[in-house]
């Protein structure tokens, strides 16, 4: 596993970006709001189980690769720092599309299953896999081996922390519902520290030390 300073990292990264309003953020809250606390949670729980397909797909497929080339590591461990930049930048740029004149955005049609349209949104969103092949690789220790381990582990506690993080908004979805409709200052507040912390990441990966 990685080291403790690394998993420090590691963990405040994951839980200031699983906390932070985004698609699957927006998702739950929606479904909350339109059928109450327990379709939210069946939403959430989809996708949970969707991301899990992204998380064990990206274990086997970089793990394998990594684990052949230091190579192949080192050129993974910069796009990925890259990309993480390029996220950043681009949350810091996004514009505010959440006001109380678009509130569509928050009423989606009912769907029959909310469980099941939860893993089929999250398995057909491809930003999900670019997300934990960029993200995840940041924090390996090949010295300590096991890597196919480390991904795995690492993923399961990103993708557990943005469960948990849903089933919160799921809970309170009236409150946070509110608060995000109306407080330009509380989303530009998560835009900004989401920005800063992915472009922070990234940088720090770049020039930290390859391990």
């Amino acid at each position: 596993m990685p080291d403790l300073a690394t998993f420090g990292l590691f963990l405040t990264a994951s839980f200031i970006l699983s906390i932070t309003p985004g698609p699957g953020i927006l998702y739950i809250l929606a479904r909350s709001l339109h059928g109450g606390k327990a379709e939210g949670v069946l939403s959430g729980l989809g996708l949970f189980v969707g991301g899990l397909f992204h998380v064990f797909a990206a274990t086997i497929g970089i793990s394998s690769l990594l684990m052949t080339s230091a190579v192949a590591f080192t050129i993974v461990k910069y796009v990925g720092a890259t990309y993480l930049i390029y996220l950043g930048l681009r949350t810091l740029l996004s514009r505010d599309t959440i006001s109380p004149s678009n509130r569509s955005i928050l009423e989606p049609k009912r769907r029959k299953s909310a469980f099941y349209q939860g893993i089929i949104t999250e398995i057909l969103n491809p930003k999900t896999a670019l997300f934990f092949l960029a993200f995840i690789p940041q924090f390996i220790n090949v010295a300590n081996g096991n890597i196919f381990t480390q991904f795995l582990v690492l993923g399961l506690i990103t993708n557990s922390l943005n469960f948990v993080a849903g089933f919160v908004v799921a809970t309170f979805a009236g409150a946070i519902g509110q608060k995000l409709q109306t407080s330009y200052r509380f989303r530009q507040g998560q835009r900004i520290t989401s920005g800063f912390t992915l472009i922070g990441l990234g940088a720090y990966v770049a020039v930290a030390e390859q391990k």
